[in-house]
């Protein structure tokens, strides 16, 4: 299973940390991602990576701004969010889904396991 935590409040230009934490099984092989979700809106792709791999993807909105990286020994993976604007606020989530191409890192229903939400909230 997935958990995510490491949401909060916070001022613009500031930083946040968010950390998706594995147990139960095995992720090996598989691509993590980060989704968010305001308010009203659908569910956004936000950044990806690949368990096995180093290769690192992203939603145009947050590149620059936000890092996406790994601890194997941690089982963690994580969500640095830099220059953070109030149109980041939303309910963030993990995702794990196996064996995604890059076509489909994007879309949410290809992602089977989905953690719990982590809301960030970016004041003005």
């Amino acid at each position: 299973q997935l958990q995510a935590f490491g949401g909060g409040l916070v001022q613009a230009g500031g930083s946040l940390r968010l950390s998706c934490a594995a147990s139960g099984r095995t992720f090996s092989g598989y691509t993590i991602g980060w989704f968010r979700q305001a308010p009203g809106k659908d569910r956004e792709f936000v950044a990806a990576i690949r368990w096995n791999s180093r290769h690192t993807y992203y939603a145009d909105s947050v590149k620059g701004r936000f890092t996406i990286f790994r601890d194997n020994a941690k089982s963690t993976v994580y969500l640095q969010m830099n220059s953070l604007k109030p149109e980041d606020t939303a309910v963030y989530y993990c995702a794990a889904g196996d064996r995604l191409i890059v076509t489909t890192m994007s879309r949410p229903n290809a992602y089977t396991d989905w953690g719990q939400g982590t809301l960030v909230t970016v004041s003005s």
